[in-house]
C-alpha cells in the first residue's frame, strides 16, 4: 500500500475510533462520582487526540471542538471557552507573523541568507555551517517551512554547480549533509524563541492557564534560556553531519554564485531597510521590556516608564510594532509596506490550532481532570528528577516523530502540569523538556515540515535520516536535560525538590 493509501486508512480508522472512545468514556466510565465533568473532559480529550494523531479532519477543525462540546457536556459556559481562543499569546504570534511576512514580501529574508552564506562559505565544511547558521536564524522569526522552503533551491543549485565539476559520490555526500543540516536548523532555530516554533507559544499560555500566580515568561528570559541550546546543538548537528556523510577529500571548485545571486538582487531597498529596522525594534522591545537581572546591577524595564507596566506584555509590543508596516510608507509603487492581501497569507490554521490546545488546557482545570490525573501520578515523586526530565523528553521527541509537535504539546503539557502537582515539584522541571523535546523529532520525514521538504529533494535515503536523525534526537534529550540542570535553578528558578509558593492553591 502506498503511503497516500496509508494515509486514508489511518483518517478512516482515527475518524470513528475517536468518537468510539469517547462515547465509551462517557457511558461506561465514571472517573470521579462526585464530578461528571472529569468523565466528559476526559472524553473530549480523546477524542480529539485520536484525531489530532490520526488526523481524521484537518487538524485545526479538531481544535474547534471544545467551542460546541464543552459547554453541551457542562464543562464550561460557551462564553468562557470562546475567550480561549484570542488572547495575548496568539497576539505575540499573530504580531511576530506579520513581521515576517513583510521580510518575505520584500525579500529581506533572503538577502539576510545569503550575507550570511557568503561572509562564512569557503570550503565545503564552511558552506554547509554557512547554511546551517543562515536556516537558524531565519527560523528564529519566520516558519522553520517558510525558511527551510527558501533555502532548499539555493542549496540544490549549489548542489548543482558541484555536480558540473565533480561526478564522484562526494557529492552526494555532501548533498546528504548539507540538505539535512538545513532542516535540523530550521527546527532547531526555531527553538530560541517564543515566536520561533508553535510549542514554545503553546507551553507560555497553558502554563499560565495551570498557574495564573506564576511568574510570566517573557521573550527575553525565553532567549536567554533557549539561544545557548539552539546555538550548542546547531554546532553538534554540524560536526555530526561532518563525521556521517562529509567526504574527506572533497575539495570542489569555489563558487562565485553567492555574490552572484546577491548582485541579482541589487542594492538593498528602502523597504528592506525599514522592514529590517521594524524587525530589530520589535527584538529590542522585547528583549528590554522587563528588568534585566545581572546579578550586581538590575537594567530597568521600559514598561516601568508606564504607571501600569503590568498592563503591557509581549502581544502589546507585537501588535503595536506590525501597525508600523500598515503605516509607513513605501517607495516602490506600493501604498504602504505592508497591506492586508499579504497580512492574510498569516497561518490561520495555526491560530485555532492553538486556541484548541488552550481551551483543552482550560478546561482540564475547570473540570477537575487536572486534579484527578495528579492523584493517581503520585507514586512517580520517588523516581529521580534526572530520570524523570530525560524519560519525559525521550517520551516527547519520538512521540513527535508521528505526530504534529504542536497538537502533540497542547495534549500533553496539561497532563504534565498535573503531574508536576502531583510529585510535589516545580512545573517548569517538566513542562519545558516537553516543550523543547516537540521541536527535536529528527529521525522521520513526516516528523517536521523541514524534514519532509529536504526528503522530498530526492537526494536523501531513508536510511540516512534515520541514522542521523536517531543521534540527533539522542543529542537533544541529553543536552535539554543539561540546559535544565544546569541554568534552569538560575535563571529559572527551578529546584527540582521545591514546588513554588505560586503552583500552591
Amino acid at each position: 500500500m502506498d503511503s497516500s493509501g496509508e494515509r486514508d486508512l489511518k483518517q478512516k480508522i482515527g475518524l470513528w475510533t475517536g468518537p468510539a472512545l469517547a462515547v465509551g468514556l462517557l457511558l461506561f466510565a465514571d472517573l470521579d462520582t462526585h464530578n461528571s465533568a472529569v468523565t466528559s473532559t476526559a472524553a473530549v480529550a480523546a477524542l480529539m487526540a485520536v484525531w489530532w494523531i490520526t488526523e481524521a479532519i484537518p487538524i485545526p477543525a479538531t481544535a474547534l471542538l471544545p467551542i460546541p462540546l464543552f459547554p453541551l457536556l457542562g464543562i464550561m459556559d460557551g462564553r468562557s471557552v470562546a475567550s480561549t481562543y484570542f488572547n495575548n499569546i496568539i497576539l505575540l504570534f499573530i504580531g511576530g507573523f506579520i513581521v515576517a511576512l513583510a521580510m518575505q514580501k520584500w525579500n529581506l529574508h533572503r538577502r539576510v541568507a545569503l550575507w550570511t552564506i557568503r561572509l562564512i562559505g569557503g570550503g565545503p565544511k564552511r558552506i554547509v555551517l554557512s547554511f546551517m547558521l543562515a536556516t537558524a536564524f531565519l527560523s528564529m522569526w519566520i516558519s522553520n517551512t517558510a525558511t527551510t522552503m527558501m533555502m532548499v533551491p539555493i542549496a540544490l543549485s549549489v548542489i548543482l554547480r558541484f555536480r558540473d565539476s565533480d561526478s564522484s559520490p562526494a557529492v552526494n555526500r555532501f548533498a546528504v549533509a548539507l540538505l539535512l543540516g538545513i532542516a535540523y536548523s530550521a527546527s532547531i532555530g526555531g527553538m530560541a524563541t517564543l515566536i520561533g516554533t508553535p510549542p514554545n507559544l503553546a507551553f507560555v499560555r497553558i502554563f499560565a492557564i495551570s498557574f495564573p500566580e506564576a511568574p510570566e515568561i517573557s521573550f527575553a528570559e525565553w532567549l536567554v534560556f533557549a539561544l545557548p541550546l539552539s546555538i550548542t546543538f546547531v554546532l553538534i548537528a554540524w560536526g555530526l553531519l561532518q563525521l556521517l556523510f562529509m567526504p574527506r577529500t572533497f575539495e570542489p571548485p569555489k563558487l562565485p554564485m553567492f555574490r552572484d545571486e546577491l548582485s541579482k538582487l541589487g542594492r538593498v531597498t528602502y523597504e528592506e531597510k525599514v522592514v529590517l529596522g521594524i524587525l530589530s525594534l520589535m527584538a529590542f522591545l522585547w528583549l528590554t521590556r522587563i528588568d534585566i537581572n545581572l546579578g550586581a546591577v538590575t537594567l530597568p524595564g521600559w514598561s516601568s516608564l508606564w504607571s501600569t507596566p503590568g498592563f503591557i506584555d509581549d502581544g502589546t509590543v507585537a501588535i503595536a510594532v506590525a501597525l508600523l508596516l500598515f503605516i509607513l510608507p513605501s517607495r516602490s509603487g506600493e501604498e504602504r509596506l505592508m497591506d492586508w492581501k499579504a497580512a492574510s497569507q498569516l497561518n490561520w490554521g495555526i491560530v485555532i490550532l492553538f486556541g484548541g490546545g488552550f481551551a483543552l488546557a482550560a478546561g482540564f482545570k475547570e473540570s477537575g481532570l487536572s486534579t484527578w490525573v495528579a492523584e493517581r501520578m503520585q507514586g512517580l515523586g520517588s523516581i529521580s528528577p534526572l530520570f524523570q526530565v530525560m524519560a519525559t523528553s525521550t517520551i516527547m521527541t519520538f512521540l513527535t516523530e508521528f505526530t504534529s509537535n504542536t497538537a502533540t504539546t497542547q495534549i500533553v503539557l496539561p497532563l504534565l502540569s498535573a503531574l508536576t502537582q502531583a510529585i510535589k515539584t516545580n512545573p517548569l522541571l517538566l513542562m519545558i523538556p516537553a516543550t523543547l523535546s516537540a521541536s527535536c523529532a529528527f529521525m522521520m520525514p513526516v516528523a517536521t515540515p523541514p524534514n519532509a521538504i529536504v526528503f522530498g529533494s530526492g537526494e536523501i535515503r531513508m536510511a540516512d535520516m534515520v541514522k542521523a536523525g536517531l543521534i540527533m534526537n539522542l543529542v537533544g534529550v541529553v543536552l535539554i536535560t543539561a540546559l535544565i540542570f544546569l541554568v534552569g535553578p538560575w535563571l529559572l528558578h527551578i529546584d527540582p525538590g521545591l514546588m513554588p509558593e505560586w503552583v500552591l492553591p
